[in-house]
C-alpha cells in the first residue's frame, strides 16, 4: 500500500502488487482480450480497499466505479458482512459504461475467493458466466450513472446489455449525475495550448484558432469562412462511426471541411484515411491520441460532431460549449442532457440534436446547423449561449453530496463529508 503526498484534504492511497498490476495495459493484453487472471487481480484490489478501510481510516461511504471495483460491494455484503468496522458502511456503485461488465468463466468466483453460492440468477451468474458488474448492481447500497438520460436508457433492452431487469428492480435508487468539466484545463480564456485566447464577450481569438487548426492539419487557409466540423473520438460504432460512413459523401459534397482525431476499430480508421485521400483539401485525419490537437480542435472548429449510438455522459460536447464550438449530437445519454436544440426564431438553444439513429436524421441535423451558420448574428448568439453554460464539478459534487447524505443518515454530516 502506497500513500501519495497529501494535497489539500484528500488522501491518495494506492494498492501496488507488481505481479498483478505492473503490466503494459490496465485490463487487456496485446490480443485485445481480458487478462486471464483479471478475476484474481481485481478481487485482490477490492479486498485491499476494504482492508485499508479497516486499518487506515473508517470511511462514511465506499464509492466504487465500473466492473473493476465491482466485487467491493459484493465483498462488503458477504465476506465482510459480520465485520464490526465495515458492516454498516454504505456503498455507491457508479456505471460509466454498461457495455463493459467484467464477464468471466464460471470458475471466476472460486478464483476470486468467493463461494459458489453467489453463482445464481439472483447473484453474479449471467448466462453461464460470472458478471462482476451485476454483482455490484445487486449488492451496492445505491447505484448511479453519469447522466439522467443514461440512467433511464440502461433500464431498457436496447441499452441494458441484459441487465435492464436488475436495474429496473432498483428503480428509485439509480441516480444520474453528470460528470463535470475541469474548467482550469478547458477554458478558451486561459488555455495555453491554443493559438489565441478568447471569451464570449470578445470572440476574435477564435478566428485565429481556426486558422491555426487548418495549418495544424495541413488544410488550405483560403476560404476560411467555410464551416469546419471537428471530431475527437474513438472510431467505433458506439461513437457513431458507421453513421459517418453512411453520410460522408453527401456531407462532403457541400462546401464543408472536416478534421478528425482519434483511434479505434481498423475499418473506421481506414474510412477516415480514405476520406482524407479523396478530399485532400477538405478532410484531414490524425490517427492518434493528441491532447494538444484536441484542444486546438475544440477552439478552432465551428461545429463539433458526436453522432453516438449511445453516450453515457460525454465530455467533448461540454468542452465544445465552453469554446463556442456548436455541438451536433444524437439525443442520447449525456448528450441529450447537456445540449439544448437551437430555435433560430427565438435564439434559444446551444446546439443541434437528432433522435433516430440514421443517416437521414444526422443529415437533417447538420442541415439545420448549416442553415443557422449562414446567418452570422444567429450563429454568434448560439455560440454565446453555449459559452454561458456551467457544467463544472461544483454542481455535480452537490448532487453526489446529496446522495451520500441520504445514505449515511447521521449527524453531524458536515464533519463526515463536508
Amino acid at each position: 500500500v502506497i500513500e501519495a503526498p497529501k494535497k489539500g484534504k484528500v488522501r491518495w492511497i494506492f494498492v501496488d502488487y507488481p505481479p498483478f498490476f505492473d503490466r503494459d495495459s490496465l485490463y487487456v493484453g496485446k490480443d485485445g482480450k481480458d487478462y486471464p487472471d483479471n478475476p484474481e487481480r481485481f478481487s485482490l484490489f477490492s479486498r485491499a480497499v476494504l482492508e485499508i478501510a479497516k486499518s487506515v481510516f473508517r470511511p462514511d461511504i465506499i464509492h466504487c466505479h465500473d466492473w473493476q471495483a465491482g466485487l467491493t460491494p459484493v465483498l462488503l455484503r458477504t465476506a465482510y458482512a459480520q465485520d464490526l468496522l465495515l458492516s454498516n458502511i454504505p456503498s455507491v456503485f457508479t456505471i460509466h459504461n454498461l457495455g463493459y461488465a467484467g464477464l468471466f468463466p464460471s470458475d471466476a468466483l472460486m478464483r476470486a475467493g468467493l463461494g459458489g453460492e453467489l453463482f445464481t440468477m439472483d447473484g453474479l451468474e449471467f448466462y453461464g458466466q460470472v458478471n462482476f458488474l451485476k454483482g455490484a448492481l445487486i449488492h451496492a447500497s445505491a447505484v448511479s450513472t453519469v447522466s439522467r438520460k443514461y440512467a433511464l436508457e440502461i433500464q431498457t433492452p436496447e441499452y441494458g446489455y441484459g441487465l435492464e431487469g436488475v436495474l429496473r428492480g432498483r428503480t428509485g435508487r439509480v441516480s444520474g449525475i453528470l460528470n463535470g468539466v475541469d474548467y482550469s484545463e478547458w477554458d478558451p480564456a486561459t488555455d495555453q495550448l491554443i493559438a489565441a485566447n478568447y471569451t464570449a464577450a470578445k470572440l476574435d481569438g477564435k478566428k485565429a484558432c481556426k486558422l491555426d487548426l487548418l495549418r495544424a492539419f495541413g488544410l488550405p487557409e483560403s476560404d476560411s469562412q467555410l464551416p469546419l466540423i471537428g471530431i475527437v473520438s474513438r472510431f467505433t460504432r458506439q461513437k457513431g462511426a458507421d453513421l459517418i460512413a453512411e453520410v460522408a459523401d453527401r456531407v462532403l459534397s457541400q462546401r464543408i471541411r472536416l478534421v478528425a482525431l482519434g483511434t479505434g476499430e481498423p475499418e473506421y480508421e481506414q474510412l477516415f484515411r480514405e476520406l482524407a485521400a479523396r478530399f485532400p483539401d477538405r478532410v484531414a485525419v490524425r490517427i492518434a491520441y493528441d491532447n494538444t490537437l484536441a484542444h486546438k480542435i475544440e477552439a478552432g472548429a465551428d461545429m463539433f460532431l458526436m453522432p453516438s449510438y449511445y453516450e453515457p455522459c460525454g465530455l467533448n460536447q461540454m468542452y465544445s460549449l465552453r469554446y463556442g464550438t456548436v455541438p451536433v449530437v444524437r439525443a442520447t445519454g449525456g448528450l441529450d442532457d447537456t445540449i439544448e436544440e437551437c430555435d433560430p426564431a427565438t435564439g434559444a438553444g446551444t446546439g443541434f440534436k437528432f433522435t433516430n439513429y440514421s443517416g437521414a436524421a444526422l443529415l437533417a441535423s447538420l442541415a439545420r446547423a448549416l442553415g443557422v451558420y449562414s446567418d452570422s448574428a444567429k450563429w454568434t448568439r448560439l455560440m454565446r449561449n453555449g459559452m454561458a453554460k456551467d457544467f463544472s464539478w461544483n454542481r455535480s459534487a452537490l448532487e453526489y453530496r446529496k446522495l451520500y447524505e441520504g445514505l449515511v443518515q447521521r449527524l453531524p454530516i458536515k464533519a463526515k463529508i463536508g
